[in-house]
C-alpha cells in the first residue's frame, strides 16, 4: 500500500545538544489507521510535533502526499490537508461547540475555495454523527465533559476533512465506554478515506485498530510490522520490544 506520510531519517529535538528523534523513518499508509507506541518519554508527541510544524528537524526530511513539508508551518500545512488531534487538547474554552466546530474551517475558507453552504453541510453531517454535539451545540466548551471535549476535537476534524490526521493519546483521562467510542469514530476516518496516525497509551487497542504498527525506542524504530504479527503474541512481545516487565 503506497504512503500518504514518509518521514525520512529525521533527527529532532528541543535544545540544540539533546535529540530526542534520532534519525527516525516511517511510513504512513493512504486510507488506513498506523500505529506508534512506545513508553514515556520514547519520542511519539514530538513526531507529531515535527510533522505538524510546531518543531523543525535538524536533519532529514518529512513528505505529505510527495511534497517537502520538513519546514512546514501548522497553518499551511492545515490548508495542505493535513490535521492534529493534540493530547492536551485546542478548544477555545470560551466559545460555543458550533462555533469551535466552525472557526477552524472558517478561517481558511478562502484558501480552499469552500462555499458557506459546504461549510454548514459539513457542520450539519457532523451533528448527525455526533448526536451529543447537536444537543450542546449553543452550549460553551468550559463546561463539556472530558469525553465530550474530545468528541468536539473529532468533530473539528471531521469538519477539516483532512487527507492525513494525526491523532495522539486520544483516550488519556477518558472512562473506558467514552474511550472505546473515540476508537471507533478514529476506525470510521480511515474507512471514510483519511489516513490515520495513532498515537496512544493502550497498546492493545493502538494494535487492534490500526493495520501497521511501529514500536519507537529513545527516538528510533525499535520494531515494525503488520498488527496481525503484533497480535499474535502481544504480551510477550510488548514486554521484549519495549523493555517492561509485568
Amino acid at each position: 500500500m503506497s504512503a500518504i506520510l514518509q518521514i525520512e531519517n529525521v533527527t529532532a529535538g528541543y535544545s540544540a545538544d539533546i535529540d530526542i528523534l534520532r534519525g527516525l523513518s516511517l511510513n504512513v499508509r493512504k486510507s488506513s489507521v498506523t500505529g506508534l507506541v512506545g513508553l514515556n518519554g520514547a519520542g511519539k508527541s514530538t513526531v507529531m510535533k515535527s510533522i505538524f510544524g510546531f518543531l523543525r528537524p535538524r536533519v532529514g526530511r518529512i513528505l505529505f502526499d510527495e511534497q517537502d513539508i520538513t519546514h512546514g508551518r501548522p497553518h499551511e500545512l492545515a490548508s495542505k490537508g493535513l490535521w492534529l488531534i493534540p493530547q492536551d487538547g485546542g478548544l477555545f474554552d470560551y466559545m460555543s461547540v458550533e462555533t469551535n466546530l466552525r472557526l477552524p474551517i472558517e478561517t481558511r475558507r478562502a484558501v480552499n475555495g469552500l462555499s458557506r453552504a459546504e461549510i454548514d453541510r459539513r457542520v450539519a453531517d457532523v451533528m448527525e454523527q455526533f448526536p451529543i454535539l447537536q444537543e450542546k451545540r449553543r452550549q460553551l466548551a468550559t463546561r463539556l465533559s472530558g469525553g465530550q471535549r474530545k468528541l468536539l476535537e473529532f468533530g473539528i476534524a471531521h469538519v477539516q476533512r483532512p487527507t492525513l490526521c494525526l491523532i495522539d493519546e486520544p483516550s488519556i483521562g477518558l472512562a473506558p465506554k467514552v474511550a472505546e467510542e473515540v476508537f471507533a469514530h478514529i476506525s470510521t476516518l480511515a474507512k471514510t478515506g483519511t489516513s490515520v496516525l495513532l498515537v496512544d497509551h493502550n497498546i492493545r487497542k493502538v494494535i487492534e485498530v490500526a493495520s501497521y504498527v511501529y514500536v519507537l525506542t529513545l527516538g528510533t524504530v525499535s520494531a515494525e510490522g503488520e498488527s496481525s504479527v503484533f497480535q499474535t503474541d502481544l504480551h510477550g512481545q510488548v514486554k521484549e520490544w519495549l523493555g517492561i516487565n509485568y
